[in-house]
């Protein structure tokens, strides 16, 4: 789907890598044990951040540099994860997946890092302190992740993707979202 003339590329990939969609059902309706062994199995996929050989990093890296080959002069902007939990009690399950979701984003700056050295374009940008206060359980409002039993849940709301287009736009440059042409 990607033109040559296309300018802009977001991208926010690495949590179905490591099922995370399955670690949030064990532990919002499954037992304690179930919930346990899907974020142990999520933490052996997701591997060390600084291990070269991280088989996520070198996934990810492949990917920016394909869409970078595809496209050479559009900018790509990708977007880590936002903690998912406010206040989550230490040795919680929530703790867990928030350091889970840590891990994931040094991953994923790093894979952005190392594609850097190839495609100058490409960006990384941290959203975890756009959405501190505002993730579930979150004290400010408006809160910035649906929360369960939402069909949406663990996914932004309205606000939330507010807060990463904010986010993305630090990352273009001066005058760009000025201009007329569409961005693709």
């Amino acid at each position: 789907a990607l033109k040559r003339h296309t300018r802009l590329v977001t991208l926010t990939v690495g949590a179905a890598n490591l099922g995370l969609s399955t670690v949030l059902t064990a532990c919002t309706t499954g037992t304690q044990a179930q919930c346990q062994a899907a974020i142990l199995l999520a933490q052996g996929l997701l591997g060390d951040c600084a291990d070269d050989e991280n088989s996520l990093y070198r996934s990810l890296t492949a990917l920016y540099t394909q869409v970078a080959g595809k496209a050479p002069g559009t900018r790509i902007v990708v977007t880590g994860y936002p903690l998912l939990f406010d206040s989550a009690a230490p040795d919680s399950p929530q703790a867990a997946i928030n350091d889970a979701t840590a891990e994931l984003n040094c991953i994923i700056e790093r894979a952005v890092a190392k594609s850097q050295a190839t495609y100058a374009n490409i960006y990384y940008v941290d959203v975890t302190k756009a959405f501190t206060g505002h993730a579930i359980g979150g004290k400010v409002k408006p809160p910035f992740i649906n929360e369960p039993p939402s069909g949406e849940a663990f996914h932004p709301t309205e606000d939330g993707y507010g807060a990463y287009a904010d986010a993305i736009k630090t990352k273009l440059p001066v005058g760009w979202l000025n201009k007329q042409e569409p961005l693709a």
